[in-house]
């Protein structure tokens, strides 16, 4: 087999270490000109958002619809370009990286999309799909159908369907189809932009249970994008709630579920819905629509929909500072009085 193909899918060695490093992220769109009107300003879609990934560890970004959840996710990819900010994988700087170095450093993290068959070619073969990161890194033909076999075992598809296309399989088979191919080159980290949001209830547990798997025996850290808070919960060993484009809370999975301190993490929190019937649910609205990611409220930016905002939160911005050292990784808050 192809040294450099071994070399970046050698076990991962032991460390504790942090794997991603964001600072300051920022990905604004220009907003298109218009005939004879004055130029508006840019979308901030995500606004200085900073944040760790360990090693084998899963960080969930959690919030409401347009939040800048799934742009920050393709933003650390390069999927999208970010307009500032930094972005470093294993120490190493990815938005100065050139078109292909970093075509090379995506052996080491890779996506699982959304949608399972949008996300796959048509026209090509089950196995031709789970191959192709395979062969464009100089994989032989006879070492491709080695592993892309051993890649259909691991995430619960039968060898035999390799020669099958993405239309003869269902919804979960093909977010498996598109786990193996992530897989494929054995990376360090998988942004995981809502993986099971298209998925029936009962076949969402089993990817998700699947991701879990692969995480436990492979060391593979995941950023998780989701708005299932039940999944997040599951799935999570820290998360991140994003608000209008910024981070607002942070801290592992146990606190914040069970002492979140931002109102808006509250608010979020009161719509999981609560297993047993004899507990009264507590559920807590958000008042409003979410404001334009083009003209954000001064100061706090949760302050127009917030019931303790005072004076304060409408001149002055709460930057992200840690509250509780105690719990995994901190308990970080974006708030005047939290």
């Amino acid at each position: 087999m192809n040294a450099a193909v071994l070399d970046s899918m050698a076990p991962l060695a032991e460390a504790s270490t942090t794997l991603l490093e964001v600072a300051n992220l920022k990905k604004h769109y220009a907003a298109p000109k218009r005939w004879l009107t004055k130029q508006q300003p840019p979308v901030q879609a995500v606004d200085g958002v900073s944040f760790t990934v360990a090693r084998g560890e899963t960080l969930s970004l959690v919030g409401e619809s347009g939040c800048g959840k799934t742009t920050t996710a393709k933003s650390v990819m390069r999927l999208i370009e970010p307009t500032s900010g930094s972005v470093q994988l294993d120490g190493e700087e990815l938005t100065t990286l050139s078109p292909e170095n970093m075509r090379l450093r995506r052996r080491d993290v890779q996506i699982i999309f959304q949608d399972p068959y949008a996300s796959l070619s048509p026209r090509l073969e089950a196995g031709e799909i789970v191959g192709e990161p395979l062969r464009n890194f100089g994989m032989s033909r006879a070492e491709r159908h080695e592993r892309v076999t051993w890649l259909f075992g691991k995430v619960g598809l039968r060898p035999e369907s390799v020669t099958r296309f993405p239309h003869e399989f269902s919804g979960g088979q093909r977010q498996r189809l598109g786990i193996a191919r992530a897989l494929a080159l054995n990376p360090k980290l998988i942004v995981c932009d809502e993986p099971v949001s298209a998925l029936d209830v009962s076949v969402q547990a089993q990817v998700v249970n699947l991701l879990m798997d692969l995480q436990a025996e492979f060391g593979i850290a995941y950023l998780f994008v989701a708005h299932d808070l039940a999944v997040v919960r599951h799935i999570s060993h820290r998360v991140a709630v994003m608000y209008l484009g910024r981070i607002v809370e942070v801290a592992d999975r146990d606190t914040l579920f069970s002492a979140p301190r931002h109102p808006y993490t509250e608010i979020l929190l009161s719509a999981v819905p609560v297993p047993n019937p004899r507990t009264p649910a507590k559920r807590m609205l958000l008042q409003g629509d979410p404001p334009s990611p083009a003209n954000p409220p001064s100061g706090c930016r949760f302050h127009t929909r917030c019931s303790i905002a005072k004076d304060i939160c409408k001149q002055q911005d709460p930057t992200l500072s840690e509250r509780d050292s105690a719990s995994t990784g901190g308990h970080w808050v974006a708030c005047h009085f939290r």
